[in-house]
């Protein structure tokens, strides 16, 4: 866990200077971006809304608990050698550390029972073995094509960052076989390897990490999730916040500067070209290159004035906001040793139809709830006790309609009134209802707890709808060629989930290509030469 300190809060004074970049937003895709810039040599200002730094890696804190909002676990960093891990440790310089989760990093768990995910490829096959013994070449053939459909959007993902010239003569080589995968729903995919309605509701147990169920997912995007947790999880030591903590100097290294609270209310735009933002307060800020991580929505619908919005159609297309969610943050005045609480997480369905249970809820607000989701950070991070004492959390989320709470999306935080917090009772109760049943030792035992609402991620996130991971991945959003780091304003650029892929390594692989487009120089084969060294 590193000990930088944290970043300074915006004043005119201190975003004053000489820069080569400006950054909108500190989320993991802004500071790969900012970070990859800065080991090249360039000067650069990351720009945050919020009063946190880090996006969906930041933690929040109510006395003496802490809670996730976004990152519960990854895959891959944990292990030395993969491209994820040597990217991360190139930002980080050595000062992030992992815990490993253990073997059982996910289990399923439905009315009649629960399938554990074991990590290794053959650990994972066998441990399912026991609930479907005769599902072997369906097992074996399904992690083939997840491991496909991870290997082949590495090399579509790297179009994005090659020169505008080129990229459409290599685009058929390098992304023929992912636009096979991406075109396929997740369930089509699955319905090919097996009749066995149960085992597809297995497999598709991690769709909540997505967020749509197997008849409206990408299966590309399924395949990139399920082959990133092959191997097994970690979590980041000392806590989510420890990522952006590590990154940090880095980009003051060269000069840059994070600033928070630091809010942009307009990308300066003059002859077709981006030259910089206005804050909110007023105060102008130039760099040659502006890089926005506020995704596509945001970027053309608020940031750039009337004449420069043409792009947003062209860019998403029909492409819709992924979903909306409720969060359940509980504290315990307990260690999660005495609590018994363990870090495997725990997807609770209703049902082995996800698309079923799904279509309900979007129908019926009292219907089951499709998914909930525990996480237990404080069994995750082996320092949480030196850091917080006595204490533990768990993290109890769910999916909702946006539209269930947009009546009070012109309220203020915290002043939205009787009835806004009536709603919110309701939920809670329902995801404690759920937590019982399946963590039962915690009832008694909870001190507090907190429900954040699509609202909350509206309020800190700016995303219109409250949406946690930018765009819906459905086959059409593959099929888009306008979603890169490249505008059609000279100087302005993308990063962030919107432009690859969702998650940490699809944030931090966005810092790759986009940070690639903006040196015009291979930024992974920099990092590698680096890593040699």
């Amino acid at each position: 866990m590193t000990s930088a300190r944290s970043p300074n809060f915006y004043r005119p004074e201190r975003a004053e200077g000489v820069y080569d970049a400006i950054v909108i937003g500190s989320g993991m895709g802004g500071l790969a971006t900012a970070a990859f810039l800065s080991k090249a040599g360039r000067r650069v200002l990351v720009l945050e809304r919020h009063y946190a730094i880090g996006g969906f890696t930041h933690t929040f804190r109510r006395k003496q608990w802490e809670w996730d909002v976004g990152l519960h676990y990854v895959g891959e960093f944990h292990r030395d050698g993969t491209l994820p891990a040597v990217l991360m440790h190139d930002i980080c310089e050595g000062r992030l550390k992992w815990a490993p989760m253990p073997d059982v990093y996910d289990r399923v768990v439905f009315p009649d029972g629960h399938h554990d995910f074991h990590s290794g490829r053959e650990r994972f096959v066998e441990g399912l073995l026991e609930s479907f013994p005769r599902a072997r070449s369906a097992l074996q053939t399904y992690i083939e094509l997840s491991d496909r459909a991870y290997a082949s959007a590495m090399r579509c993902f790297q179009e994005k960052a090659l020169p505008a010239f080129l990229a459409p003569l290599a685009r058929p080589f390098l992304c023929r076989e992912f636009l096979r995968y991406a075109g396929r729903t997740t369930l089509g995919t699955l319905q090919g390897l097996t009749n066995d309605p149960r085992l597809i509701g297995v497999l598709s147990g991690q769709w909540g990490t997505y967020g749509l169920p197997p008849a409206e997912s990408s299966f590309a995007i399924h395949g990139i999730v399920a082959s990133h947790y092959m191997d097994g999880a970690a979590y980041p030591v000392g806590g989510a916040a420890s990522i952006a903590r590590s990154v940090l100097p880095t980009i003051e290294a060269t000069g840059g500067r994070v600033l928070l609270s630091a809010e942009v209310q307009e990308i300066l735009v003059r002859g077709g070209r981006a030259g910089g933002v206005r804050m909110k307060g007023g105060q102008e800020l130039r760099a040659p290159i502006v890089i926005s991580g506020a995704g596509v929505r945001n970027t053309f619908g608020s940031l750039l004035g009337e004449s420069s919005r043409r792009e947003p159609a062209s860019r998403i297309g029909p492409l819709r906001p992924s979903t909306a969610h409720i969060s359940l943050y509980v504290g315990l005045d307990e260690t999660a040793e005495s609590a018994d609480l363990q870090p495997t997480n725990l997807w609770i369905y209703p049902h082995h139809d996800h698309d079923r249970t799904v279509q309900a809820s979007r129908r019926d607000p009292d219907a089951p709830l499709p998914v909930v989701y525990v996480s237990f950070p404080s069994a995750k991070d082996p320092t949480w006790r030196d850091r917080r004492g006595a204490t533990a959390t768990l993290e109890v989320i769910s999916f909702v309609d946006y539209e269930r709470f947009s009546r009070w999306e012109n309220e203020r935080w915290r002043k939205r009134g009787s009835e806004y917090e009536e709603v919110k009772a309701g939920y809670s109760e329902r995801l404690l209802d759920a937590l019982y049943a399946h963590v039962p030792q915690v009832k008694g035992k909870i001190t507090y707890h907190e429900l954040s609402t699509p609202l909350s991620t509206r309020h800190f996130t700016n995303h219109p709808d409250g949406e946690i991971y930018g765009l819906n991945f459905t086959p059409e959003r593959f099929a888009q060629r306008g979603l890169g780091p490249r505008t059609r304003i000279r100087g302005l650029y993308l990063t962030g989930q919107d432009t690859v892929a969702h998650g940490i390594v699809g944030a931090l692989f966005s810092g790759v290509v986009t940070a690639s487009v903006v040196l015009g120089r291979n930024v992974i084969a920099d990092v590698r030469r680096r890593s040699e060294v």
